[in-house]
C-alpha cells in the first residue's frame, strides 16, 4: 500500500512528495498519472497549480478523472489548491465544469471588492501568508492552534451550496472558504507543503486519519485551541 501524489502536468508536485515523504519516512510515496496506481494507494494527495481549464484537460487526457472520483470517495483524500477546487461543479474560470464531487462554484475574487480595511487597494491573486479560521472539528485541525496562518497562492476560491462542507474560512478582505471536509476527503486552498510547521503538522495529521468525517456540528470554543 502507498499513498499517491496524483500527476496531471500542472504545478509543483515534488515539493508536496517531499513533504509527505518528510511526514510519513516509513511510507512509499509515489507521484504517479497511473490510474491503477491511484486506485491501489492507501490515500491520496491531490494537489496542482495553474488555470481551472488547463487542469481539467490535462486531468482527462491521462485518464485520471474516473480514478479520481473513487479515491475521493472511497479512501483518505487530499485536495490542495486546484485540486480543492477540481471537485466543485463548475468554476468561473473560463467556466469550466469542475469533477462535480461536491455542489457549489469556483468564483474569482470581485475587483470591486478588494480593498482592504485601510482603504488600500488588495491584490489578486492572493498571495503570501494569511490566517485560517476553523469552523468545525476535524482530525486534520488536531494540534494546529485557532488562526494559524498558511500560504495562499490563488485568484479564486470555492463557494459551497453546503455550508456543512466548510472546515475553514480566511478574509480576503471578506471571508472565503478555505478548507472543506466530505465524507472521505479533506481539501484546502492553501499550501501546505509551503506553510512550514502548520502544513507539515497538517499533512502528518493527514497520514494519520483513518477517513473518517465527524459530523458538522458547530465547534465547541475548546475544540479550536489546538489541542489534540
Amino acid at each position: 500500500m502507498h499513498i499517491a501524489v496524483v500527476d496531471y502536468g500542472m504545478g509543483n508536485l515534488r515539493s508536496v512528495a517531499k513533504a509527505v515523504e518528510h511526514v510519513a519516512p516509513d511510507r512509499k510515496v509515489v507521484v504517479t498519472d497511473d490510474p491503477v496506481k491511484v486506485a491501489s494507494a492507501e490515500r491520496v494527495v491531490f494537489p496542482g497549480q495553474g488555470a481551472m481549464p488547463d487542469c481539467m484537460r490535462e486531468l482527462d487526457a491521462r485518464g485520471l478523472r474516473p480514478a479520481v472520483i473513487e479515491a475521493a470517495r472511497s479512501k483518505p483524500f487530499l485536495g490542495i489548491c486546484i485540486g480543492l477546487q477540481m471537485l466543485f461543479e463548475r468554476s468561473e474560470e473560463g467556466d469550466t465544469p469542475g469533477l462535480g464531487l461536491l455542489p457549489g462554484r469556483v468564483r474569482r475574487f470581485p475587483a470591486e471588492r478588494m480593498v482592504g480595511a485601510d482603504g488600500a487597494k488588495l491584490k489578486v491573486p492572493h498571495m503570501g501568508w494569511n490566517e485560517v479560521r476553523q469552523t468545525r472539528a476535524h482530525p486534520l485541525w488536531a494540534g494546529i492552534p485557532q488562526n494559524t496562518r498558511f500560504y495562499f497562492v490563488h485568484s479564486y476560491f470555492v463557494d459551497p451550496v453546503d455550508p456543512a462542507l466548510i472546515a475553514g474560512e480566511t478574509s480576503y478582505p471578506a471571508p472565503f472558504t478555505s478548507a472543506v471536509a466530505g465524507s472521505r476527503l479533506f481539501a484546502v486552498q492553501f499550501h501546505p507543503e509551503k506553510s512550514h510547521h502548520a502544513g507539515l503538522k497538517l499533512l502528518s495529521n493527514f497520514i494519520a486519519w483513518d477517513g473518517r468525517n465527524p459530523a458538522a456540528a458547530p465547534t465547541p470554543q475548546a475544540a479550536l485551541t489546538g489541542t489534540p
